[in-house]
């Protein structure tokens, strides 16, 4: 395994790369000393190229690693693959394959300003789409990434839908038991729409270069009060569509048989 660092340079490319070699796994690198900083790392016995965000890394830094990652994606002639390790959380058993790989050569060069031609920047921003996702499909894989440590989710925001965290009691006859599940709030207003109530740390969900998501999160200790809807709100498709009786009795728990009571 290979490890790389994006660094940012003050002039056109404004990018480039130095590999690191002090430590002897991938887990001495990525710690928590790393936090501010951007890793690429090269995979030679799967030919992936894994890409790691700090958490507290700049996101032009970000933007410049997906730029780097394709050109070293060409330097090893189009063989490799580019994922992105921030999918998975640190407890997962991919994230903790991966940590444990020890570090050693191989023949991915650090992206230098030299490899860059002498063309404007432009050439080399990516491709970002901003059109309306398809919402399960989005909301699905947002979902499927892990949460970042010490913060919670206040909005979430899906094309022109907002939506907040809401706690859902699934069943409460024998023993309460909720879960968290994306509630829609409403749509945005047309023009801009600023966010300035709370320090928000902000996170993009970006598949395949289209933009699935944006998340709007507070610290754990943010002790400030969530948004209170004064009037009520009512989503017409309560009342157009049937529930089901299942779904009530299944929330319930209600046994087929009901115990005799003692005398």
């Amino acid at each position: 395994m290979q490890v790389f660092e994006v660094i940012e340079i003050n002039e056109f490319p404004y990018m480039e790369m130095r590999e690191v070699t002090q430590g002897q796994s991938v887990g001495d690198i990525l710690n928590e000393t790393s936090t501010d900083q951007v890793f690429l790392l090269v995979d030679h016995d799967t030919k992936r190229i894994w890409t790691y965000n700090g958490p507290r890394s700049p996101f032009k830094v970000q933007l410049y690693s997906g730029i780097l990652a394709g050109m070293l994606r060409k330097q090893l002639r189009l063989f490799y693959r580019v994922y992105p390790l921030n999918m998975y959380s640190k407890e997962d058993k991919k994230f903790q394959e991966i940590i444990e790989k020890q570090i050693g050569g191989g023949r991915a060069n650090a992206i230098e300003k030299s490899d860059f031609p002498e063309q404007t920047p432009d050439k080399y921003v990516t491709d970002v789409s901003i059109s309306n996702p398809k919402i399960n499909q989005a909301l699905e894989y947002i979902n499927e990434i892990p949460h970042p440590d010490n913060l919670i989710r206040r909005f979430m925001i899906i094309g022109g839908t907002i939506y907040t965290d809401e706690k859902i009691t699934e069943s409460f006859l024998k023993e309460e038991k909720t879960i968290i599940k994306p509630i829609k709030l409403g749509r945005l207003n047309n023009g801009f729409t600023f966010f300035q109530d709370h320090s928000y740390s902000t996170r993009l969900i970006i598949k395949e270069r289209n933009i699935q998501g944006i998340e709007l999160y507070v610290h754990e200790d943010d002790t400030s009060p969530s948004l209170r809807i004064e009037i009520p709100v009512i989503h017409e498709d309560k009342f157009t569509k049937a529930g089901s009786i299942d779904k009530l009795l299944k929330a319930f728990k209600i046994p087929k048989k009901l115990p005799e009571e003692s005398e």
